[in-house]
């Protein structure tokens, strides 16, 4: 198969970064790469564009490198609070992911960040609190700590009567099918 080199002008995964010359299929560079405007064909004229695209990359590496220590920072500071569904027994319904995150940040605190920058292991499955890695750039990870809480009241505690004349509700023996209209008092 042959292959062409070509010049890139935008960052694609898997391949390489803006003003990276890369050897692709020809097929790759004519019909997908040219006419997206992905990349540029290596010729006397492109090579001379090829410092322009250079230093337009080290500029935006530089100023992606500042704002991701400046997001760091301030979410060092910040606790996010995600309240959940939980049953009668504190237990959640479901978990929290990344993406669960990383929405909770932009309505909560307006920070927009891309869920795969969220390092979870595995998701979030009880209450409490935790602490999440964030890998924001190759050089800047943060931590971020996270509250869940339960929207669910606790269950208030049920109060028994103590004593001899308590009463109690009989429950139908086994197989026995239960009177729903009466019940039966059954005095100790």
């Amino acid at each position: 198969m042959p292959k062409t080199e070509v010049i890139l002008t935008h960052h694609i995964v898997g391949l390489g970064g803006e003003s990276d010359q890369v050897k692709v299929a020809a097929g790759y560079a004519r019909n997908y790469l040219f006419p997206h405007g992905l990349a540029i064909p290596v010729t006397a004229a492109n090579k001379r564009r090829l410092d322009a695209l250079r230093q337009r990359r080290a500029e935006r590496e530089v100023q992606d490198l500042n704002s991701m220590t400046e997001i760091s920072k301030s979410l060092a500071k910040l606790l996010l609070v995600i309240k959940v569904k939980t049953g009668d027994d504190g237990k959640m319904f479901g978990s929290i992911t990344a993406g669960t995150i990383a929405d909770e940040l932009k309505t909560q605190f307006d920070v927009s960040l891309d869920k795969k920058k969220i390092v979870l292991p595995q998701a979030i499955r009880h209450t409490g609190e935790a602490e999440v890695p964030l890998k924001l750039h190759a050089d800047v990870s943060a931590v971020l700590k996270i509250r869940v809480e339960s929207t669910t009241p606790p269950p208030a505690p049920v109060e028994e009567p103590k004593g001899k004349d308590a009463e109690k509700v009989a429950r139908p023996a086994r197989g026995e099918r239960p009177d729903r209209n009466k019940q039966k008092v059954i005095k100790a």
